[in-house]
């Protein structure tokens, strides 16, 4: 019998030593999980039921009224006014839905409130005055601004959120906030956002390369991957998805054909600029709402 040198066993070995690491790397929360059942079964609007050309710009009173009218979960982005108030935002900065100059957090809320949204007459949204219209009608999907070191907006958000009745879940691009969350509030549902950020023209440096592979999973243990729909063949996604049982939420689903098309990679569904037909979800209508 032929005996396999020994240099071909040392690589076999850290081959598997490594995909063992790989494997430790990804892998997101796999015990004592939060209940999952309250989000499912429910397509979730983009920033509301919005169209940018209309009165219901995105991230809106307006647009919100709209997807709760129309049975639909709510993505929202929630970041801290220089007074620390949260209010509903996506950019960090005024210029393309406001048209002004300077950060949100360069202004208080008061001051913000000069400004309207687009072409409408809608105002940044306070967070807590969105909780109070919506009122646990539908769930919710708030995604957490946190830019860098800064996590001041966890227990802020987490403060008002504990006091809040209905079903919600939490995410973020930042691992930092998802480490917030599970030291202090386990029991919170919680999603590392994602993308194949090379591809997607962002691939700055190693926290991005981190991201785009999941890698950070170990520490944050998310309980979703909220990943780019258009890299849905991301190994490390589809790891956590086969084989940790993570679930898997799709963003932003463009038009009713890729929705199709997604249904067998994803289980949950965020939609922006059309409204769903009927299928195994919610919604009834094929009609262009914006962009």
């Amino acid at each position: 019998m032929m005996e396999i040198p020994t240099s071909i066993l040392i690589v076999i070995g850290a081959i598997l030593v490594l995909c063992l690491l790989y494997l430790f790397l990804i892998m997101p929360r796999v015990w004592r999980k939060p209940e999952k059942t309250p989000h499912m079964g429910v397509l979730y609007a983009h920033r509301g039921l919005h169209d940018n050309q209309s009165d219901a710009p995105e991230n809106s009173m307006a647009a919100f009224r709209r997807a709760v009218e129309a049975g639909y979960g709510i993505e929202l982005d929630v970041q801290l006014t220089k007074d620390k108030v949260p209010v509903i935002f996506h950019d960090f900065t005024l210029e393309r839905i406001c048209g002004v100059s300077g950060r949100v957090d360069d202004y208080t809320y008061e001051e913000l409130q000069q400004f309207t949204l687009l072409q409408s007459e809608e105002k940044i949204p306070k967070f807590e005055d969105f909780l109070k219209m919506v009122s646990g009608r539908v769930p919710l999907i708030v995604e957490l601004k946190v830019e860098w070191l800064d996590i001041s907006l966890c227990p802020i958000v987490q403060k008002i959120l504990s006091e809040y009745k209905g079903v919600y879940c939490i995410e973020s691009f930042n691992p930092l906030a998802l480490i917030w969350y599970r030291k202090h509030h386990r029991k919170v549902m919680r999603g590392q956002l994602s993308t194949n950020f090379r591809r997607d023209g962002e691939y700055k440096n190693i926290f991005y390369f981190l991201l785009t592979h999941l890698l950070t999973n170990c520490v944050t243990s998310p309980d979703f991957i909220a990943y780019n729909c258009n890299f849905k063949k991301e190994p490390g996604r589809r790891i956590c998805r086969k084989l940790y049982r993570n679930l898997a939420v799709a963003w932003t689903v463009k038009d009713q054909k890729q929705l199709e098309s997604l249904e067998k990679d994803f289980d949950l569904f965020i939609f922006d600029s059309f409204i769903p037909k009927d299928t195994k979800f919610s919604g009834k209508n094929n009609e262009k709402v914006g962009a």
